[in-house]
């Protein structure tokens, strides 16, 4: 999984290729609490090179979402891939997170 960082306006996107799997969560989470920290109004993961989610990254995900909405961020995850996209409805974290 590669993560590219990309910054403005008070808000950070995590542009994620690859698969996010049990190896590779810890390396998104690490991204995610950094951005985190930076950001005034929004954190976006863009999943457009995203070809696979696991049960691992969807704590990831979770997590991040509880952060932001501490925070009074937007959580925003744009360009999902119709198979992670089914990961999401089936789990229903279609239902918990803000998918464009």
């Amino acid at each position: 999984m590669t993560i590219e960082r990309i910054t403005g306006n008070g808000s950070v996107t995590l542009a994620v290729s690859g698969e996010l799997t049990a190896v590779t969560a810890g390396q998104l989470n690490a991204a995610i609490e950094t951005a985190i920290g930076e950001v005034d109004t929004a954190l976006t993961l863009d999943f457009k090179d995203l070809e696979y989610v696991a049960s691992a990254g969807l704590r990831v995900l979770l997590k991040a979402q509880k952060a932001l909405d501490a925070k009074g961020g937007k959580f925003i995850i744009r360009n999902v891939c119709e198979e992670v996209l089914n990961v999401f409805e089936i789990t229903g974290f279609d239902n918990m997170l803000t998918i464009e």
